[in-house]
């Protein structure tokens, strides 16, 4: 801005031609009556004339150079008009505004290169009205155009060119280029015309915006669009000058910096500190010492020359320290010694837990295999059962059993793969992989590894960490396991991973068939009294500061507490029961009360309330249609009653009791088979459309399915429509088919603890059920009659009578019916 203003520097000498650029009023006021109506054209380009503004312009096309000679010898007045295109050479008369200024030539300099440079003041507006000629240049007849402010109060008149004025200083003070003179001129103008025209020849815009202000007609409008136009210029200024003030202010603190870095430099030789290079250099020493491969090695040494380059004030410097200090922390090749004393191992799994003698012979055989081979390359254990039984403090136990280090994951609520496999580093805030952390803090690359609760590991749109797993639990490929954040191989295969699980359906396919599943059954009530006895009942008096003579259980008293205030698979329940009981008695020896240390059925009833457990026993004979079924939940077993009950009606079926899709399937095979063969049961095909049936399975508000209550259910319906007795305690387990076969099911050996508790004495079981008994300890099956079943009519025979029940209910049918 303010270019036009120093006219010395394109005038070699001040004449009497040029007129003062800072008093044009009296020029303005006299100037319409002695222009001519009939004007010569200038284009120009880039720029627009403004009435009493001074501008020089070098003439370059012949027609523009004709037109000038040519009236610096008459009376020097030329119309002024822009190009709409300043890129157009020869402009016609479509390439021009209408709109332009009446400009007299105040000098004319010829340059030594052929150019011409005229010097021009700018007198009036004009439009055209007719164009005369283009050649040799354009003649027009033009039509004057008035630039006087309309006629508005002193006051506002004055407002207005002190608010222009303070634009225009603002502007000078932000922009440095602009010469200081202009300032000077700015304070000697004071007519509100010329200051407008001044400030938009000078105004930083394009030549559509000042061609827009030139044409505008009314004074007081073309003010206040200029000002909108400075405004603008203004903030652009300022955002300038703030980006260049941040930009040097970086500058000069990094140039700080240097200077405070070099002299701690100086001050930390003098001391003997050790700086940057000096701590590189014991990294380095540190990588030699390290046992790991080549290849690590000479990648460690990599990123070190990269450190020493780095600034050790700039932001990544401290990531690439982490990074190579967390590769020498990492155990390469460095193991624990194995203890292969099996008997020692036996000791130790019998001392820390009780039963399991199936999971014990195959963790030995296990380590057996181990002790022979020197390797660990076999199937990954997957030790699998309800909760509270055990599965992780087994794991703890092998680790002490093989001496070796003992690492525990929850995958628990994992849905993140970086939570495995780590981050790449170049991310802000990177970390390893869980598995490579647990690594380092153990200080082993073979310690044993549990992976706890392994089916509730889930996925989202953060990746899938159960695939993420399938390489680090394959023998065949964790030799080489990568992690994002180390971006190196890492060898896994000396790890002894065991992984925990409540249910296997919600494993990952892929990553089940990697695993060897040891299926960890709940404990009996015999089993969870000498666990009580053995483990929690020692633990929970040294928990509570006591001796062993404080608190005494005898059997009658553990079997009220796991029957009447547990029912779970594990012992975890079982375990806050008695720390109940001993907190009790612990309250009482610190108040110096006298206790009797022997626990009594009295006293756990005071303590723990009422029973919070019925026990399910055997409810007789004497209704049709209610059978004894055994289900398996994860507390364990239990029996449950399957209830059928008939109405008259339509042959509408209702099911009741939160039964799952599986279990009303089960139902419908059962009376379809039932329809299918009603005849060799003697039931009459009328009672199927002439009267409703309801069954129901208590307890309503417990959700249950499976397909393990076929023959139950089957039993049940075929007792209501024959109103025959059932076999007295007497329970079943099995699933059904369409052709009557009775199929396998799981659970036995909880569903027959369940069964001996409720006093049955008889139960039926699918012929291929039978492997699962022989599994069974003989004295949990003492007492017991197990009836082997291939075909439901085998069942039937088993389960009903020939005698009617008490009160049989006798059908009655509609020949009405029967005709339609």
């Amino acid at each position: 801005m303010f270019n036009s203003i120093l006219l010395s520097d394109l005038v070699e000498e001040q004449t009497d031609d040029l007129i003062q650029l800072i008093n044009p009023e009296e020029e303005l006021e006299n100037q319409k009556d002695d222009l001519p109506t009939e004007l010569g054209i200038l284009p120009i380009r880039n720029t627009v004339l403004f009435p009493g503004v001074v501008i020089p312009i070098t003439v370059g096309r012949q027609k523009s150079i004709k037109l000038v000679k040519k009236a610096y010898k008459g009376d020097r007045i030329i119309g002024v008009i822009a190009q709409k295109n300043g890129n157009i050479d020869d402009p016609g008369v479509d390439d021009l505004y209408t709109c332009g200024t009446v400009a007299k030539i105040i000098k004319m300099l010829v340059l030594p290169d052929g150019n011409t440079t005229i010097i021009i003041q700018g007198k009036s507006r004009f439009n055209i009205d007719e164009i005369l000629a283009d050649e040799p240049y354009i003649m027009a007849k033009i039509n004057l155009l008035s630039s006087e402010f309309p006629t508005i109060s002193k006051k506002e008149t004055k407002a207005i060119v002190q608010s222009l004025k303070d634009a225009a200083s603002k502007i000078l003070k932000l922009n440095p280029e602009i010469p200081q003179e202009a300032q000077m001129a700015l304070d000697n103008i004071h007519n509100p015309t010329f200051l407008t025209h001044f400030l938009s020849s000078n105004l930083n815009v394009d030549v559509s915006d000042k061609q827009r202000l030139l044409e505008i007609e009314d004074g007081r409008e073309r003010a206040t669009v200029l000002l909108e136009y400075m405004h603008k210029d203004i903030q652009l200024l300022e955002l300038k000058n703030d980006i260049q003030q941040k930009v040097h202010t970086d500058i000069d603190q990094q140039q700080r910096d240097y200077y405070l870095r070099q002299q701690i430099k100086v001050l930390q030789d003098e001391l003997g500190y050790d700086g940057p290079d000096k701590e590189i250099e014991i990294l380095r020493k540190r990588g030699d010492d390290k046992g790991w491969p080549d290849d690590v090695h000479d990648h460690f040494n990599k990123e070190l020359e990269k450190i020493s380059r780095i600034n050790p004030a700039a932001a990544e410097y401290p990531v690439a320290m982490n990074y190579v200090e967390f590769m020498l922390d990492l155990p390469w090749n460095e193991f624990t010694e194995d203890n292969y004393d099996l008997k020692r191992a036996r000791r130790i799994l019998d001392k820390d837990h009780f039963g399991m003698t199936k999971v014990k012979d195959r963790i030995i055989e296990f380590l057996a295999v181990l002790k022979l081979k020197k390797e660990l390359k076999g199937p990954i254990l997957c030790l699998y059962g309800p909760p509270g039984v055990g599965k992780t403090s087994l794991g703890k136990s092998i680790a002490r059993a093989l001496k070796r280090k003992y690492i525990r994951m929850s995958l628990g609520g994992v849905h993140d793969e970086a939570e495995i496999r780590g981050h790449r580093k170049t991310y802000v805030g990177a970390l390893p992989g869980k598995i490579i952390q647990n690594l380092k803090k153990a200080g082993s690359s073979n310690p044993v590894f549990i992976f706890d609760e392994i089916d509730k590991v889930s996925s989202d749109f953060r990746g899938d960490p159960a695939s993420a797993l399938l390489e680090v639990l394959d023998p065949e490929q964790n030799s080489g396991f990568v992690d994002n954040y180390l971006e190196l191989e890492y060898d896994l295969s000396k790890v002894l991973f065991i992984a925990t699980a409540n249910s296997l359906d919600t494993i990952h396919p892929a990553l089940r068939d990697r695993m060897e599943i040891i299926e960890i059954n709940g404990y009996t009530t015999d089993e969870k009294t000498e666990i009580a006895k053995k483990h929690l009942i020692p633990r929970q008096i040294k928990d509570h500061g006591l001796k062993r003579t404080d608190v005494k259980f005898n059997k009658k008293t553990l079997v009220k507490l796991i029957e009447g205030y547990t029912r779970e698979s594990g012992v975890r329940n079982l375990e806050r029961e008695i720390g109940s009981i001993i907190r009790n008695t612990a309250k009482s020896v610190a108040m110096e009360e006298e206790v009797d240390p022997q626990v009594t059925l009295a006293d756990i009833e005071k303590i723990l309330g009422p029973v919070k457990f019925d026990k399910e026993m055997y409810q007789g004979n004497e209704i049709a249609g209610v059978v004894t079924g055994l289900a398996w939940t994860q507390s364990g077993g239990e029996i449950l009653f399957i209830e059928s009950s008939l109405s008259k009606g339509k042959g509408k079926l209702t099911l009741s009791g939160q039964l799952g899709d599986v279990m009303k399937e089960s139902a419908m095979a059962a009376i379809s088979y039932l329809r299918a063969n009603a005849d060799k049961l003697d039931i009459d095909h009328r009672a199927f459309d002439q009267y409703d049936l309801h069954v129901h399975i208590p307890a309503g508000a417990v959700p249950k399915d499976g397909p393990s209550a076929g023959i139950t259910m089957l039993t049940s319906l075929a007792s209501i429509y024959t109103q025959r007795k059932i076999r007295s305690k007497i329970a079943m387990t099995g699933e059904i088919t369409l052709r009557g076969k009775v199929l396998p099911v799981g659970g036995i050996k909880e569903k027959i603890l369940a069964a001996r508790r409720a006093g049955i004495k008889d139960i039926i079981l699918s012929a291929r059920n039978e492997r699962d008994i022989k599994e069974i300890d003989e004295r949990y099956i003492k007492g017991l009659n197990m009836h082997y079943v291939e075909d439901v009519e085998q069942v039937l025979d088993l389960a009903l009578l020939s005698q009617k029940v008490k009160n049989p209910l006798h059908f009655s049918f509609d020949e009405t019916v029967q005709k339609q």
